[in-house]
């Protein structure tokens, strides 16, 4: 392309500072080094996770910085060493890599990889290395990706290659919240047909669990939120009832195990209220119940009484639904062009990137 070795000036959504609105800036893009994708993004969501660093978890040193990964684009150009991917190939950036290499990805057992922005610092959630520059300051690529940006530079190895079949302003969600909770449900939980679950918030993550938990069979899926009107919405992904809790006097788990003769052989918490996380637990049947943590925080310590565990309940972490990234998006985008994954019906607002603050404020309300 016409672009390719040279610097691109694009549209971009800064966060210049912790709890202030994005800023629409011109950003320069430097072409890819080795190894590493340039990317023009097509569509983007937005999550909840980008809210809590702007919002929750700042840290001084995350900032400025190009917020968003859940985004979905085409190759620009690509650098050295790249072999896999060539301009015109549709993709969708991930912000767990998989370098295939690492002592993680050899192991059947997590999806998680010793490499990329991660390996750094969690608490800045922001890559040291970037290639973004704007007003002659560097910017910080956000979870190794930066979606609310017209371009973006990745390593390849945080990449995910779709089938060029695919709508990327539907795709893009599989970059985050839709692989996240449907991935807790089916490889992290492991949701057995006949089991009963319990999926608590229905934001994006929440309603995609309930949609992986009718996937794997689950018999009775009982949806959890205190805004009811959004079970209409957890219905159509497959949600048989619904728990208002301030609809009730007592503790939600009591009610939840009242409900289901002891309590449900699965929970999902998919909020990040350190709270719920023991609520979620608690609400799990003694023997066999698991638990699965799903919603981002990072402020507050967790605590339970161990008799919860020693009772043979298990409670346990999920990150990005146990998918290893590049192996498993494209999986997920066949099954969404397969018709066997709903997408389209996750989406409730479609908005310009000048938008952006809005698309915040919208989701800060749980507006739909």
């Amino acid at each position: 392309m016409a672009t390719a070795g040279k610097v691109i000036k694009c549209k971009a959504a800064v966060a210049w500072e912790p709890n202030k609105p994005l800023v629409i800036e011109e950003i320069e893009v430097a072409p890819p080094q080795a190894n590493e994708v340039r990317i023009k993004i097509v569509a983007t969501g937005v999550c909840h996770t980008d809210l809590y660093h702007l919002f929750e978890g700042m840290h001084k040193d995350g900032f400025p910085a190009v917020l968003g990964h859940e985004g979905a684009g085409i190759v620009e150009s690509v650098g050295p060493g790249v072999t896999e991917f060539q301009p015109g190939d549709k993709v969708i950036p991930l912000f767990i890599s998989q370098c295939k290499q690492c002592r993680f990805c050899k192991s059947p057992k997590t999806n998680q990889c010793e490499k990329g922005w991660a390996a750094d610092r969690h608490d800045v959630m922001a890559s040291a290395e970037s290639r973004f520059t704007c007003k002659g300051k560097k910017v910080l690529q956000f979870m190794g990706t930066s979606t609310f940006s017209q371009y973006t530079v990745m390593n390849q190895m945080a990449v995910a290659k779709v089938d060029p079949a695919a709508p990327l302003d539907k795709v893009c969600l599989l970059g985050c919240g839709v692989c996240t909770g449907f991935g807790a449900a089916v490889n992290t939980a492991k949701v057995e047909p006949g089991s009963t679950c319990a999926v608590f918030g229905l934001g994006a993550i929440g309603l995609a669990a309930v949609m992986g938990c009718k996937a794997a069979g689950a018999k009775r899926i009982i949806a959890v939120d205190i805004n009811p009107e959004k079970f209409e919405k957890a219905k159509v992904f497959g949600a048989t009832e619904f728990v208002n809790p301030n609809d009730h006097n007592k503790p939600i788990s009591q009610v939840l195990v009242e409900m289901t003769d002891g309590g449900v052989d699965y929970s999902l918490e998919c909020i990040g209220n350190v709270e719920i996380m023991c609520s979620a637990l608690e609400s799990c049947v003694k023997g066999w119940g698991v638990s699965v943590i799903i919603g981002w925080t990072n402020l507050r310590d967790i605590s339970t009484r161990p008799i919860q565990l020693i009772a043979g309940r298990k409670w346990t972490g999920s990150l990005f639904g146990g998918f290893k990234s590049r192996d498993g998006v494209p999986e997920m985008v066949k099954a969404y062009l397969d018709k066997k994954l709903k997408l389209d019906e996750f989406i409730t607002h479609n908005m310009t990137l000048d938008q952006v603050n809005d698309a915040i404020e919208l989701m800060k309300q749980g507006k739909w």
